[in-house]
C-alpha cells in the first residue's frame, strides 16, 4: 500500500472515531476561562465561561437550602476556584459555595443558600467577546411584587405615628391636622382586592429606597390635556390627580452585557446607571400638581435585564412614562452628539437610527436570555401592540427632552426626535423614549460622560423635559386593571 493511501485511511478512521464519541467525551477538552457573579435583589447570576460547551446537572436540597451543580467533562482549574472568592457577603441568595473534583472529569459546585431559590441553568453559544457560557440564574421562590414594594416604601416615607397621649417622642402635642390624602390608597385597595400575581421571577422589580428631595426641582402646574392624551385614557379628562406619578427609568445593558465601551475603557452600562441614579433623585424630590413623583428603575445595580422584562416591569407598575438611558457608539470616533428616539411602527427615520436599533436589540443575545423559559410568541404579540397615540405622546416627550438637552449646551446628533423599531420602547400604553446621552466611542464625549458635572447637567435637563411634558400632558386617572 502506498504511503499516501495509508495516511488517508488513518485520517478517515480518526474521523469515524470522532463521530462515534459521545457529548461528554468531546466536552472533556473544555477549559474554564472565566467566572463571574452578578448579585441583585431580582436574582443572582453565576456565569462560567469556557472554550467549549459545558454540560451540567443540578440538584436542589431543601433544608438547609443548597444547590449542587455537577459539570461534566472538565477538571478543576484555578479559574473555577476563583468562584469562591467572588461571593459577596450581601448577596441576597448565596451564603457561600464549595467547589471540588467530584469524580474524574466531573466538577461539583455546592451553593449554600440564604433562601429557597428557583434556579434556571442554561447554555449560551459564543457571541460578541464571549466564548461558551454556562449560566446559573438563582431566582427567589416568591417573586417580588412591585406594588407591594411601592406600598412599603410609601409607608416608610410616612411621618411617625403619635403615641397614646397624642405626642411623638420629644415633641409637644398640638392641634391635630386633618389626615392627608394618601396617593397610594387606591393602590393599596387594589392590592387587597386582587389575588397575588403569578408572574415569573424574571418580572420582579427592584424598588429604589426613598431619597431626600433635591434642590432646584419645582412642582409643575398642569394645563388642560391635549386630545392624544385624552384618547389614550379612554376619553377621560382631569385637572389633577390624587396618586403617585410613576416614571420608569431604564439604564441600558448591565451585568453580562457591558454595552458600548469607550476608547479609554469606559463602559456604557456604568455611565447610564450613574445618570439614572441622578435622575431618580430629582424625580423623587418633585411633584406634579402637588402629587409626588416616584422613579422606578428597571435595574438599580449591575445586573442584566432582558429587553422584554424591562417593558413588563414598567407596565406592571403602570408607569406614566418610560425613559431608557444609553450612551451611543459608532464604528468611527468622529460621531458625536446626544439623540432622543421614539418607536416607529413603519420604518426607521434614518439609516443610522435603523443601525442603532438593530444593535440595541441584540442586547438579549449578549446579556444572555434563557429562551426556554420565555414565551416568545406571547412576548412578541405584546410588543406589537404599540398604538399611534402612544407613539405620538412619545414624540412629544422626546421633543421636550431634546429641547432641554440643547439648552445645557450639549451638542445634538440630530435636531429632531428620531424613530426606529427599538424593542425596549414597545410598551403599548406608556409614552416611551430612548435617550442616547452622547457618543461614548468619541474620546471627548467619553470624557464628558465620566464627568460628574455633565451627568448632573444632563439629569437636570431630562428632569425639566419630563416636567415640560407633564405641563402639556397631565397624567390622568390610572386604569384599575393590573
Amino acid at each position: 500500500m502506498k504511503a499516501g493511501q495509508l495516511k488517508r485511511r488513518v485520517l478517515l478512521q480518526g474521523g469515524s472515531i470522532a463521530l462515534l464519541l459521545g457529548v461528554h467525551e468531546i466536552a472533556r477538552g473544555a477549559t474554564i476561562v472565566a467566572v463571574r457573579v452578578w448579585p441583585a435583589a431580582d436574582y443572582t447570576r453565576v456565569t462560567i465561561e469556557s472554550d467549549g460547551r459545558l454540560h451540567s446537572q443540578q440538584l436542589v436540597v431543601g433544608s438547609p437550602p443548597r444547590l449542587a451543580v455537577d459539570i461534566d467533562g472538565i477538571d478543576l482549574n484555578p479559574a473555577l476556584r476563583e468562584l469562591v472568592g467572588k461571593i459577596k457577603p450581601d448577596d441576597p441568595f448565596i451564603n457561600g459555595l464549595r467547589v471540588g473534583q467530584f469524580a474524574p472529569s466531573v466538577v461539583r459546585i455546592v451553593f449554600d443558600l440564604k433562601q429557597s431559590v428557583a434556579p434556571q441553568v442554561f447554555s449560551l453559544a459564543p457571541v460578541a467577546a464571549y466564548q461558551h457560557r454556562l449560566v446559573l440564574d438563582l431566582y427567589p421562590q416568591q417573586a417580588l411584587d412591585p406594588l407591594e414594594a411601592l406600598i412599603a416604601e410609601r409607608l416608610r416615607d410616612a411621618p411617625k405615628a403619635p403615641g397614646r397621649d397624642g405626642t411623638v417622642a420629644g415633641i409637644a402635642p398640638r392641634t391635630p391636622a386633618p389626615p392627608a390624602v394618601d396617593p397610594l390608597g387606591e393602590l393599596m385597595a387594589q392590592q387587597s382586592m386582587r389575588p397575588s400575581p403569578s408572574s415569573p421571577p424574571a418580572q420582579a422589580l427592584v424598588v429604589p429606597a426613598p431619597l431626600p428631595p433635591v434642590a432646584g426641582t419645582t412642582p409643575v402646574t398642569p394645563l388642560p390635556p391635549p386630545s392624544s392624551a385624552t384618547a389614550r385614557n379612554g376619553g377621560a379628562t382631569a385637572s389633577g390627580t390624587d396618586r403617585i406619578i410613576i416614571v420608569a427609568l431604564d439604564p441600558g445593558h448591565g451585568g453580562e452585557d457591558p454595552g458600548a465601551i469607550g476608547p479609554n475603557g469606559t463602559r456604557e452600562k456604568d455611565i447610564v446607571l450613574q445618570v439614572a441614579h441622578r435622575l431618580r433623585d430629582r424625580i423623587n424630590g418633585s411633584s406634579v400638581n402637588g402629587n409626588p413623583m416616584r422613579a422606578f428603575l428597571t435595574r438599580d445595580a449591575d445586573f442584566f435585564v432582558p429587553l422584554g422584562t424591562r417593558v413588563q416591569k414598567a407596565r406592571r407598575v403602570q408607569a406614566d412614562l418610560f425613559v431608557s438611558i444609553h450612551a451611543d457608539a459608532f464604528t468611527t470616533p468622529e460621531a458625536r452628539g446626544a439623540s432622543v428616539f421614539a418607536l416607529s411602527q413603519t420604518g426607521a427615520s434614518s439609516s443610522a437610527a435603523r443601525w442603532l436599533a438593530n444593535k440595541e436589540n441584540q442586547a438579549d443575545k449578549v446579556g444572555g436570555v434563557n429562551v426556554g423559559t420565555h414565551e416568545v410568541q406571547v412576548q412578541r404579540a405584546l410588543l406589537d401592540m404599540s398604538t399611534t397615540a402612544q407613539i405620538n405622546d412619545s414624540l412629544k416627550l422626546g421633543g421636550a427632552m431634546l429641547g432641554e438637552i440643547r439648552g445645557i449646551g450639549a451638542r445634538l446628533h440630530k435636531p429632531q426626535v428620531e424613530q426606529a423599531g427599538f424593542a425596549v420602547l414597545k410598551a403599548p400604553d406608556i409614552p416611551s423614549v430612548l435617550v442616547e446621552t452622547a457618543f461614548i466611542s468619541n474620546p471627548e464625549e467619553e470624557a464628558k460622560l465620566r464627568s460628574v458635572e455633565y451627568q448632573e447637567n444632563l439629569a437636570d435637563a431630562l428632569m425639566r423635559g419630563i416636567q415640560r411634558y407633564f405641563a402639556q400632558n397631565p397624567p390622568l386617572a390610572r386604569s384599575r386593571q393590573l
